[in-house]
């Protein structure tokens, strides 16, 4: 079983969508997968914060069962977690969004594996998942790779928490989590969730750049990593193209690798509006 974690809202339901699809068409795995998705109604903080609809979850059950009927896609409210811990919180307006804190809970909602691959959902897999998934860990709280900038601008372990294989067992025992909870609530951080994490590593494990790579697409990569990145022409600039915006994708990137998944992704968003 390769259990994985989304986190998010109803406005990354199409990145949700490809993500899955990617991970599906790229490996030869006969392993189930348990996807888990932790979502929250907040539009009291923005109109826009709305939860993922049970009709999206349930259609994202549909597509994963398709490939293998054992996968299993689960969606958890996590807004009483939410509400208890971070309501308030000097984090709660961070640099993106609330719902980049939800996998900060992990540890203390019920049920959860002692192995998870956490994943942004702005992600597209170019290789297999096995190779990410089958990564030893047993000694580490988690696995990540470098944060592109981050290894240059501030320290070269820096890490991208985008990509993050948690050792759940190894992190209750260190209450990683759990110190990361307390200085999200107590202080504002520069990067919110991912300064919290990294604050409170007692020992984690650097994996190539190519399990999380966050500006290049080579043939080794294994997870493209579609996150806001510096342009140089025609001007400097930052740009934020996700992999959900294919005509940028193509135009801007180039990037032709995924026009397979980039079909049945059409097709299948298609049918769920008509069945919406």
């Amino acid at each position: 079983m390769i259990n994985i974690l989304f986190c998010g809202n109803d406005k990354v339901f199409d990145g949700m969508m490809t993500t899955m699809l990617s991970i599906f068409n790229r490996t030869k795995t006969k392993e189930s997968f348990n996807i888990y998705i932790y979502t929250m109604d907040v539009s009291d903080i923005k109109p826009q914060y709305l939860a993922l609809s049970d009709s999206m979850a349930s259609y994202l059950d549909k597509i994963a069962k398709d490939y293998n009927p054992n996968n299993k896609v689960t969606k958890i409210d996590v807004l009483d977690y939410y509400n208890k811990e971070f309501r308030n919180s000097p984090n709660e307006s961070c640099y993106c969004s609330p719902y980049t804190l939800l996998r900060l809970f992990a540890d203390i909602i019920p049920n959860m594996p002692d192995k998870l691959l956490y994943l942004d959902c702005d992600l597209m897999f170019n290789g297999d998942i096995e190779k990410l998934w089958n990564i030893d860990i047993e000694k580490y709280e988690y696995a990540a790779a470098n944060d592109h900038y981050g290894k240059f601008l501030i320290n070269p372990r820096y890490i991208n928490a985008g990509v993050l294989l948690f050792n759940m067992k190894k992190m209750r025992e260190t209450n990683l989590l759990g110190k990361a909870r307390e200085l999200i609530r107590l202080k504002k951080l520069t990067f919110a969730d991912q300064s919290a994490i990294i604050r409170s590593t007692t020992k984690k494990k650097l994996i190539s750049q190519r399990f999380n790579d966050q500006k290049f697409l080579y043939k080794k990569t294994i997870i493209r990593h579609f996150s806001k990145r510096l342009f140089y022409l025609p001007y400097p600039h930052t740009d934020n193209i996700k992999q959900w915006n294919v005509e940028k994708v193509h135009k801007v990137f180039k990037y032709h690798q995924f026009d397979d998944i980039y079909e049945k992704y059409f097709k299948l968003k298609e049918e769920f509006e008509k069945i919406k």
